[in-house]
Formats: structure tokens, sequence, C-alpha cells
């Protein structure tokens, strides 16, 4: 399996002149740890995360060294720290050094990436423009479909119904379905959404049964109450 086979390609994104708190904002609505910074051409020219957004001076949280320490820091690290706890801008906190791989990355190098680099997503670029994101929650999935399924060598026939299941989806105004939670592993769908009720579950199942080449489809799926208690 490779990248372009488990990666979201609806990302939520901002650029650099984006406040800091409407970055948080966009954060804690969509449920996400992490956003990449665009330029105006798609280009990531960076990427705020949880722990960019650590240390802040609206909450109290900047750091806060003894005297004998702020003594031995440099003065560019100390100003350094300064506009990351007090800056207005994405700019300002955003880490700019962003590792990120390509559509034909295994997802066996990126697991490695992930860990060594001890992050929690990783960008996926076309021709230096994001095409999609790579996080852990879509590598445990990818390993939690390929459980007993025998290898088969068809990762083109795969993404080929993956496309097709989220282009059909995508029509259907009752089918609110990130693409993370749509994988397809030797002719198999695996659906990991949630859902409001069980003719929406049932509609899902229907909408990847009729995807030629399907073998069969894997329910995952939980009620949208589950998530609530």
């Amino acid at each position: 399996m490779r990248a372009v086979d488990v990666m979201t390609s609806a990302v939520i994104t901002v650029g650099e002149d984006v406040s800091v708190q409407e970055a948080a904002k966009l954060m804690a609505e969509h449920g996400i740890s992490a956003v990449p910074v665009l330029d105006p051409d798609n280009r990531v020219i960076g990427i705020v995360s949880e722990g960019d957004l650590l240390h802040r001076a609206e909450t109290g949280t900047e750091r806060r060294r003894s005297w004998w320490l702020d003594m031995v820091a440099s003065t560019n690290r100390l100003a350094g720290e300064y506009v990351k706890s007090h800056g207005g801008k994405v700019k300002d906190v955003m880490t700019r050094d962003v590792v990120s791989v390509t559509e034909e990355s295994p997802v066996a190098d990126i697991a490695i990436l992930l860990e060594t680099n001890h992050i929690k997503r990783v960008p996926v670029l076309r021709n230096g423009k994001l095409v999609g994101i790579v996080s852990r929650a879509n590598l445990v999935r990818a390993l939690a479909m390929t459980i007993n399924e025998p290898a088969s060598g068809a990762e083109a026939d795969d993404r080929a119904i993956r496309d097709k299941l989220l282009a059909e989806l995508k029509a259907e105004k009752w089918a609110e379905v990130s693409p993370a939670n749509v994988t397809v592993k030797d002719g198999i769908v695996h659906l990991w959404s949630s859902y409001y009720s069980e003719q929406e579950k049932r509609a899902l199942v229907v909408a990847a049964e009729s995807i030629a080449g399907v073998r069969r489809v894997e329910d995952h799926m939980r009620p949208i109450s589950a998530y609530l208690v």
C-alpha cells in the first residue's frame, strides 16, 4: 500500500496570515491536531500542530524559566520563544521544516517517518503541492483492513474502486463521509464512518456494493450517539 491508498484528500488548511485563534478554532471544530499552512500556490510552507499552540500568553501557559536559565539561554532562542507564545499570526507559531511524502510513498516508509520524527501526520505532495495527508489513524485503519486478507497485488484496482465510491458519495447530499473513513484492500471495502440512521448506514453499504469489482463490504460504522457517551 502507498500513501495514495490511505491518505485523506479533503484537508483543512490555513494561510500564514490567519490568526492563531482562528487556526485553533478550526482544529477544535474539526477534531484535528494540526493544519498545514499553504501559500497562494497551494504549496506547503509550514504546519501548525497542538504542540505549536501549547505555550501561549493568552492561556497563561507560556514558558517560564528561572533567572539562571534565562542567563544561559541565547537571546535568539528567547526571542523565538517570545514570538511563539505572543505572536498573533500563524506564521509566528508554525513549524517551517515540514516532513512530507509523495503519493507513491510506501506506508511502511511513512510509519518510520512518523516514528523517527515524533510526528502524528505527514502532508502528501504532488509536484510540491498538497494533495492529501496521512495520519497515524490512517495507518492504523490500513493495518486493520489487512487482517486475514491475502495480498493480491491489485492496488491499482483497489484505488479505482475507492475513487469511484468517493465520487458516488460526494454526489449524494445525504452522504457526509470523510475520505479517511473509506479504505479498500483486495476488492474489500471497509467503511469506518459514523451515521445518523439505519437508512443512512444501509445506503452507504449499498453504494459500496454497487461499485464494480467490490468483493464484499466490511461494516465498521458506529452511530453518532456512540460518540456522545
